[in-house]
C-alpha cells in the first residue's frame, strides 16, 4: 500500500508539472498547427482560446512550488512512518495556500482592468507612425500578389507580430540611449494591427487587380474587340484620383454598416472569429514574462530571413536584364515543362505564402495546375482549327485564353454558390437555434465559473466605452448620401437608384457575412460582390452593363468585406481588453491611410512593369476574369468560344460536388479533397507559383516532424520574414525601373 501511495503521488506530481507546462508554454502557439493542419475552417475553443495573462504564469509557479513541497513532506513522511494526522495537517495547510492564491488571482486581476489606460491613450503617435510604416509594406507585398496571382493570404498574425517587432525595437533602442519612453501595452500592440491591416486590406480588397482594373483598355482587348456585349465605351483608365475618390466614398460605409450589433455578435451569440481570436492571443502571449521571451526569438528569426530574402531579391534582379531572364525563369524540370510554366522561381513571397496557407490550399494549387496547364491546355491547343480557328492569336477569347478563362470562372461560381448558400444556412440554422433557447442559465459548473468571470470582465471592459447608435447610424446616412451623390457623376453608367437599393441592402448582407465568418472565418464578400455584378450587368443592358456590374460589385463588395474585417478585429479588441472607441477610430484611420496609399503603391506598379500583360510576371488574371462575368451577366452564353459551355457545365458541377463531398466525409477523407477555388487560380496564372507555395508547405512539414515546439513557435515569424524582404525589395526594384536603370546581365536557358 505503501509503495502504491508513494508511485500514485509521484505521478500526480508529474502530471501536475506537465499542465503547467503545457498551458504556460504552448497555449498561445497551438492555434498554427491547428492553422496548418485545417487551412480556414479551424475548430475553435472558446477555454482553449482563453488569453494568457501575466499573473496566471505566476500563480502556475506558486501551484508548482506547492505540488513539489507537498511531494517532498509526503516522501519524508513515508521515511519517516508519519501517521494520517499529519499528512490531513499537510493536505489542510495546502489547500488554505491554494484559497489565499485564488484570492491574490482576483485581486490581481482586477488591479489588470485598473491599470488599462483610457481609450484615448491607447491610439499613440509612435503607434501610428508604425502602423503607417507596417501598412506600406504589406499594401507593396498585397499588390503584388494581386497583380501576379490574385491569392492573398492572411497576413493579420503577421501584421501583429510586426507591429510588435517595431515598437519593441523603437522602445529598446531609446532605453539604450537614456530616455524613458511609456509602456508598450497589448492595448496600444492591437490598435496598430487593426489600423495597419485596415490600410494593406484597400490594397487587397479595393479592385486594383478584379473590377476595377477591369476597366481599363487593355483588358478590353483581352476580352475582344468584336466581342458581343464589350462595348468600347466600357472603358476607363486607371488614375489615381478617381480611384482615391472612390475608395473614400465606397469604403467607409462599411466601417459603420455593423458597429451598432456589435454587442450582440461579440457578447451576446459569442461568435469565435478564428482569425481575431489567433490574433488576440499572439497579441496576450507577447505581453507576458514568458511571451517576451518567445517574442524576442521569434524577432530574431523574423530579421534573419528578413535580411536573407531582401538580399537574394537584391542577387536576382543583376540576372534580370531582359524578356524571361534570370532565376524566376529558371527551367528546374527541363525546358519542355518551362514553356507549360512547370518551374521553381526561387520567389520567397510564395515560400512564405506557402508556409502560412495550408497543405490542403497548396497541393490544390499544385492539382488545378497538373490538371490545366499539364493536361487540358495541350491537348485543347491541339484542336486548334477544329474547335478554333487557327489564324485566331492565343489570347483571344474565342481562341485558347477563352477556355481557360471561362473554366476558370466556372470553377470560382461553383465553389462561391456552394460556399454561399452553405453559410447562409449555417447562418439561418445557428440564429434559429439561439432564438428557440433563449433561456437563462441559473447555474454554472464549478469549474467553469473562473472562465465566466473571465469573460464577464472583457464583457464589461468592452461594453463600458460603447460607441453611440447615433454615430453610426448617422454616419452611415451621411456616407450613403455622399455615395449616391458622387458615384454616379464618376460612372454615369451606374444609376443612382441602383446605388441607393444597395447601400438599403448592404447591412442585411453585411450581418450574413459577418455572422458567416464568425462561425467558418471564411469572408464570402467576393460571392456577394458577383451576384451583384450579375444582377447590374443583365439589368443595365448592353451599353452600360459591363460598367454598371463592375463598379456595383466593387460597392457590395466593399461594405460588406470592411464590416466583416471590423468584427475580426472587435473580437481581437474583446480579447485583449482594449476600447471598441479606439478599435473604430483606429480602423478609420487605417482605412484613410489606405485609401491614399493603395492607389499610389497600385500605380508604382502600373507604371514600373507591365502590368495585365497575360504572358508576363503582371499578369492581373482576375481583371480579365471580372470582365468576362460582366459579359456573361449582358450576353448570356453566346460569350463563350465553341464546346466550352459543356466543359463550363462539368467544372461547375464538379466544384459544388467535391464541396459537397468534403462536408460529408469523415474528417480523415475530407481533409484530403481538394478546393475548387483554389484549383481555378493556376489556370489563369500558370503552375510555377503552385510549385513555391507547395516548396513553404514542405518546409512546414519537415520542419514539424523534426521539432514539432520550434515549428510552431517560429513558421509565423520566418512566413513573414520571407514575405517582408522579398517585398520590400519592390520598391528599390520600381524605383530603377521609372529611371530606365536595366540590370546589367541576362541570364537565360536555350534548348541545343
Amino acid at each position: 500500500m505503501c509503495f502504491a501511495d508513494r508511485v500514485v503521488g509521484g505521478l500526480n506530481g508529474v502530471v501536475q508539472k506537465l499542465m503547467y507546462f503545457i498551458f504556460s508554454t504552448s497555449s498561445s502557439l497551438e492555434f498554427f498547427g491547428c492553422l496548418f493542419e485545417h487551412g480556414d475552417i479551424c475548430p475553435i475553443n472558446s477555454e482553449f482560446w482563453k488569453p494568457i495573462k501575466p499573473w496566471s504564469i505566476a500563480e502556475n509557479q506558486r501551484r508548482d512550488s506547492i505540488v513539489v513541497n507537498e511531494e517532498e513532506d509526503v516522501q519524508e513522511g513515508y521515511r519517516g512512518d508519519i501517521n494520517v494526522e499529519e499528512l490531513r495537517e499537510i493536505e489542510r495547510m495546502n489547500n488554505e495556500r491554494e484559497n489565499s492564491l485564488e484570492l491574490e488571482e482576483i485581486k490581481d486581476q482586477q488591479e489588470e482592468i485598473k491599470r488599462i489606460p483610457p481609450w484615448t491613450k491607447h491610439i499613440t503617435i509612435r503607434g501610428l507612425i508604425a502602423s503607417l510604416a507596417i501598412g506600406v509594406i504589406y499594401s507593396v507585398i498585397v499588390m503584388k500578389l494581386n497583380l501576379t496571382t490574385g491569392l492573398v493570404p492572411n497576413l493579420n498574425v503577421s501584421a501583429a507580430l510586426l507591429a510588435f517587432v517595431f515598437v519593441k525595437t523603437w522602445t529598446e533602442l531609446l532605453h539604450r540611449a537614456g530616455i524613458t519612453s511609456t509602456p508598450f501595452t497589448r492595448q496600444e500592440n492591437t490598435i496598430i494591427q487593426t489600423c495597419a491591416v485596415a490600410c494593406y486590406s484597400i490594397a487587397v480588397g479595393g479592385g486594383f487587380g478584379s473590377y476595377l482594373l477591369g476597366l481599363n483598355r487593355k483588358t478590353y482587348e483581352q476580352a475582344g474587340v468584336e466581342t458581343e456585349g464589350n462595348n468600347p465605351n466600357s472603358v476607363k483608365e486607371p488614375g489615381i484620383g478617381w480611384m482615391t475618390g472612390f475608395l473614400f466614398v465606397s469604403s467607409f460605409v462599411g466601417i459603420l454598416a455593423l458597429v451598432p450589433l456589435r454587442k450582440i455578435m461579440i457578447i451576446d451569440y459569442k461568435l469565435t472569429y478564428p482569425s481575431g481570436t489567433a490574433t488576440a492571443v499572439l497579441i496576450n502571449g507577447f505581453h507576458t514574462p514568458k511571451g517576451d521571451k518567445i517574442a524576442k526569438k521569434q524577432v530574431q528569426g523574423f530579421t534573419k530571413f528578413f535580411s536573407i530574402s531582401f538580399l537574394w531579391a537584391f542577387f536576382q534582379w543583376f540576372y534580370s536584364g531582359g524578356e524571361q531572364c534570370g532565376f524566376v525563369q529558371f527551367p528546374t524540370f527541363g525546358l519542355k515543362a518551362w514553356k507549360n510554366s512547370f518551374y521553381f522561381d526561387f520567389s520567397m513571397t510564395y515560400i512564405g505564402a506557402g508556409m502560412i496557407c495550408s497543405h490542403l490550399v497548396n497541393l490544390s494549387l499544385l492539382l488545378g495546375a497538373v490538371l490545366s496547364w499539364g493536361i487540358m491546355w495541350p491537348l485543347i491547343g491541339d484542336l486548334k482549327g477544329n474547335w478554333f480557328p487557327k489564324t485566331l492569336p492565343e489570347s483571344s477569347m474565342k481562341s485558347l485564353s477563352g477556355y481557360k478563362v471561362f473554366i476558370a470562372i466556372a470553377l470560382i461560381l461553383g465553389d462561391g454558390l456552394y460556399n454561399f448558400l452553405k453559410i447562409l444556412f449555417f447562418t439561418a440554422r445557428s440564429i434559429h437555434a439561439r432564438v428557440k433557447n433563449k433561456r437563462p442559465k441559473t447555474s454554472v459548473p464549478d469549474d467553469q465559473k473562473e472562465a465566466v468571470d473571465d469573460d464577464l470582465r472583457k464583457n464589461e471592459m468592452f461594453i463600458r466605452e460603447s460607441i453611440p447608435m447615433w454615430v453610426a447610424c448617422v454616419g452611415y446616412t451621411i456616407f450613403s448620401v455622399i455615395s449616391i451623390i458622387v458615384i454616379p457623376l464618376m460612372f454615369p453608367e451606374l444609376k443612382w437608384y441602383y446605388v441607393l437599393v444597395a447601400y438599403i441592402l448592404a447591412p442585411s448582407l453585411s450581418f450574413c457575412n459577418a455572422y458567416g465568418a464568425g462561425l467558418t472565418d471564411m469572408n464570402m464578400a467576393y460571392n456577394y460582390g458577383k451576384v451583384a455584378l450579375f444582377v447590374l450587368a443583365a439589368l443595365s443592358g448592353k451599353e452600360n452593363g459591363v460598367v454598371a456590374g463592375l463598379v456595383g460589385c466593387g460597392l457590395i463588395k466593399s461594405i460588406v468585406s470592411i464590416s466583416s474585417d471590423l468584427m475580426h478585429d472587435f473580437k481581437t479588441g474583446h480579447l485583449t481588453l482594449t476600447s471598441p472607441r479606439s478599435m473604430l477610430l483606429s480602423q478609420a484611420i487605417g482605412t484613410a491611410i489606405g485609401c491614399v496609399v493603395a492607389p499610389l503603391t497600385f500605380f508604382l506598379f502600373y507604371k514600373a512593369f507591365d502590368v495585365g500583360n497575360p504572358d508576363g510576371e503582371y499578369k492581373a488574371p482576375y481583371a480579365i476574369v471580372y470582365r468576362n462575368m460582366a459579359i456573361l451577366g449582358v450576353e448570356g452564353f453566346s460569350a463563350l468560344p465553341q464546346h466550352c459551355l459543356q466543359l463550363c457545365y462539368g467544372f461547375f458541377a464538379f466544384a459544388i460536388l467535391t464541396n459537397l463531398l468534403r462536408d460529408v466525409s469523415p474528417k480523415k477523407i475530407g481533409k484530403w479533397i481538394p478546393l475548387p477555388m483554389a484549383m481555378a487560380v493556376p489556370f489563369l496564372v500558370g503552375a510555377y507559383f503552385a510549385i513555391d507555395m507547395c516548396v513553404g508547405s514542405l518546409v512546414v512539414f519537415v520542419w514539424h516532424k523534426l521539432n514539432s515546439r520550434k515549428a510552431s513557435l517560429m513558421i509565423p515569424a520566418v512566413a513573414s520574414g520571407l514575405i517582408c524582404g522579398d517585398g520590400l525589395w519592390i520598391l528599390p526594384s520600381s524605383i530603377l525601373a521609372l529611371a530606365k536603370v536595366r540590370p546589367p546581365i541576362c541570364m537565360k536557358f536555350l534548348a541545343t
